[in-house]
């Protein structure tokens, strides 16, 4: 008899989760970010904006407690789950799959390390170094990287005024990117 309520209550949770996820997809998918921004259309060009997008996600959620924060971890799974199926996808076997995904989420956690110290002082320059070393690492200029770490500060901007109540209705919005804004 109690098991309705709880799995009613997990299915809910994962449509959440799904629906968030769905939204840092169509953002890290926008086709400017790979024409005009020159992101690498490549699998690692959009774990990278994929990444990105849920850095963004993750550090409105950051200091949340109760069912935030288990949102936010939910999420995180979702998402190497997600690399996971792509590896597989991608052709990789059984046994390389491990290797990749701990060498992907050693990359990923020192994005969320270093693009959050630049955004938390609000350093857009400090910002753009980090995007260029991580997304363009063979170039010594990517002029782009300054317009993605002015995106990203204002999406962190418009995300800390996302009530609550719409990120756990599964409901997330990332602004335009600024070749996107008429």
């Amino acid at each position: 008899m109690f098991q309705w309520p709880f799995g009613a209550q997990r299915r809910a949770r994962q449509r959440v989760v799904e629906a968030l996820y769905g939204e840092i997809v169509a953002a890290a998918r926008r086709p400017r970010l790979y024409s005009e921004l020159q992101v690498p259309d490549t699998p690692l060009g959009r774990f990278e904006m994929l990444s990105l997008h849920l850095f963004l996600l993750l550090h409105r959620l950051r200091g949340e407690t109760g069912v935030l924060a288990d949102l936010a971890q939910e999420l995180t799974d979702y998402f190497f789950r997600e690399v996971d199926h792509s590896l597989r996808e991608l052709g990789i076997g059984d046994l390389g799959v491990p290797k990749r995904i701990k060498k992907l989420a050693r990359m990923f956690y020192g994005r969320l390390s270093a693009y959050g110290q630049a955004v938390d002082a609000g350093n857009e320059a400090e910002l753009a170094g980090a995007l260029r070393r991580n997304i363009m690492p063979d170039r010594a200029v990517w002029d782009e990287s300054a317009v993605l770490a002015a995106y990203m500060l204002e999406a962190c901007h418009v995300l800390s005024g996302l009530a609550n109540e719409e990120l756990l209705a599964g409901k997330l919005t990332f602004p335009p990117l600024p070749q996107e804004k008429s």
